[in-house]
């Protein structure tokens, strides 16, 4: 079952409560207030290409982060598909 973090609107209490997703949300343990659901946990962060550059970003910049992810993403390919299929479906890559 998964645990989801409250916080008492009542006390301010913070607690973990272990249910159902369909189940209601638990009251509070110490004051038995109602409570509101949140989240204590940072996402997890994005790397690579995946990461945002900027809404501002220059074309220089987005072109440096381009050039420093193509070869490890044409690595990658390489390894699972092989070179010859690398060089045939993913042209723009270019050679290591």
């Amino acid at each position: 079952m998964p645990r989801y973090d409250y916080r008492c609107l009542n006390c301010g209490a913070l607690f973990e409560a272990q249910h159902g997703f369909d189940e209601p949300a638990p009251v509070c343990p110490q004051c038995g207030g109602a409570v509101k659901r949140v989240i204590r946990k940072a996402a997890p962060m994005l790397r690579g290409m995946a990461a945002p550059v900027s809404k501002y970003a220059t074309k220089e910049e987005l072109r440096a982060k381009w050039a420093e992810e193509t070869p490890k993403l044409r690595k990658k390919l390489v390894d699972k598909l092989g070179e010859e299929t690398v060089r045939r479906n993913a042209p723009t890559l270019g050679d290591a």
